[in-house]
């Protein structure tokens, strides 16, 4: 077993130093629960996606093959090596010819090392790597014979359902993988891989963006949408949550929900066979989290390293951010009053979530102080949906905690403004702060779409 060596002391192998000269072919065996369908493009397209969330595989073969075109399924002119794919098996197989097992397993713990830069040093969950000289057992192709060594990397029973109820469920080379993948189907959404499957949306508060970005998501990936709002369901009232679970499990493959209650959400997670999907719950608010990422990518280049600062209520997107930014890198701090902050218990699961002494999470109850050296200032409304009989209170709790054009200035000058929408102008923003030159909200609203079709195709294929 070749462990995450990305703390590893090993030099590379010396051949590695050189630009390769002999033939380097590159074997995929794309599993079967995967489902992948379509033309020899799309497959191409799953097969570069493969590459991200196995960022040591993708490394080695950087660093091994250097291909000019990576995977480009034919022959590439710059060294002579190829890209083959097959679909059956149950790894992700590489053969490289060369002639000893040390230059193999010193590509792949190079490629680890390679990507540090990149902030991915670990495999994603649920892989393992083995490096021999045998045909894995599970692989009937006989051009694997050729090879000296196999490094094969096994796949995690992707059979079993993943559900996305909390921003912690992915892990931060999942959610990196995704952020890219998200990135790529922005510019590409010719990709059908939910052709044939169908998702049900279940809700129990109305929307907006978060209805139109998964039925429009849902649609552009080739799947067919089902939206029932309360008075179809009435989960917990009309019907029992278990039994709406089991009936829908039978006529979709996915079921996301927007709920009041986040209790509601994991019963019906627990009763559904199929993946549920948390699209707003009072506890978290992940997909939304997931948008805020990409666009704080795209406008800061990379995520590590930054600070955030959430004025205003600790409520789910403030929840979310905490447990979600920390294990990338992103400093949080929360700036609200008291009585309105995060429970400590997210704040201590974020810092341990952290793995790093060095990533700070804060809270104050100093607006002013909260900013200084905050890349993005991120707001939300005061009173959420179910708390209506609390607004005469929470607007005079928040007096001072409205994030305007002044407040935004005690951040780097760089800074971006962010909201999740929708705002109440004149409590937790002044008017025009959603045009203003350093505001990315509507950008977030947008990303809704890339992001959650990233994790739409993640949870229904596999990869």
């Amino acid at each position: 077993m070749i462990a995450d060596t990305s703390n590893s002391t090993i030099e590379p192998y010396p051949l590695l130093q050189q630009q390769p000269r002999r033939r380097i072919d590159i074997i995929y065996v794309i599993p079967a629960q995967a489902g992948i369908q379509g033309t020899s493009s799309e497959k191409a397209i799953h097969l570069e996606k493969l590459s991200l969330y196995i960022p040591a595989f993708a490394g080695m073969m950087e660093h091994c093959a250097n291909l000019s075109s990576f995977p480009s399924g034919r022959e590439s002119s710059k060294l002579g090596g190829r890209v083959v794919a097959f679909e059956s098996g149950a790894s992700l197989d590489s053969g490289l010819r060369r002639n000893d097992e040390k230059c193999a397993q010193c590509a792949f713990r190079s490629g680890l090392r390679s990507l540090e830069t990149l902030g991915t040093r670990r495999l994603r969950r649920g892989y393992s790597i083995t490096a021999s000289r045998r045909r894995p057992p599970t692989v009937s192709l006989n051009s694997l014979r050729y090879y000296d060594i196999i490094l094969t990397i096994r796949m995690p029973n992707m059979s079993s359902k993943r559900n996305f109820l909390s921003i912690t469920d992915f892990s931060p080379g999942e959610t990196s993988a995704l952020l890219q993948r998200a990135c790529q189907m922005k510019a590409d959404q010719t990709f059908k891989p939910l052709a044939g499957k169908s998702v049900a949306l279940l809700f129990d508060k109305p929307s907006l963006r978060t209805r139109a970005s998964f039925e429009i998501g849902i649609q552009q990936l080739g799947g067919i949408c089902v939206y029932m709002g309360q008075q179809e369901v009435g989960l917990g009232i009309r019907e029992p949550i278990a039994d709406v679970a089991r009936v829908l499990s039978g006529y979709v493959d996915c079921i996301v929900a927007r709920v009041f209650d986040h209790k509601n959400l994991e019963e019906l997670a627990a009763y559904a066979s199929v993946p549920v999907v948390n699209a707003l719950s009072d506890w978290e608010h992940p997909c939304q989290i997931m948008a805020d990422m990409l666009t704080i990518q795209e406008h800061h280049g990379e995520l590590s390293g930054l600070k955030l600062t959430f004025i205003g209520d600790g409520n789910n997107v403030a929840r979310s951010l905490c447990l979600g930014l920390p294990p990338m890198g992103v400093h949080f701090a929360l700036g609200g009053p008291q009585g309105y902050e995060l429970d400590e218990a997210s704040l201590s699961r974020a810092r341990q979530l952290a793995g790093d002494d060095s990533i700070q999470v804060l809270t104050t109850n100093d607006p002013v102080a909260a900013v200084n050296g905050a890349d993005v200032v991120y707001t939300d409304v005061w009173t959420s949906m179910g708390d209506e009989d609390e607004a005469a209170t929470r607007r005079k709790a928040f007096q001072g905690y409205s994030v305007g054009a002044e407040l935004l200035s005690k951040a780097k000058p760089t800074a971006n403004f962010m909201h999740d929408m929708p705002v109440h102008y004149g409590e937790e923003i002044s008017e025009g702060m959603l045009e203003h030159p350093q505001s990315v909200a509507y950008d977030q609203a947008h990303n809704r779409l890339p992001a959650q079709k990233a994790i739409l195709e993640y949870l229904l294929t596999g990869v």
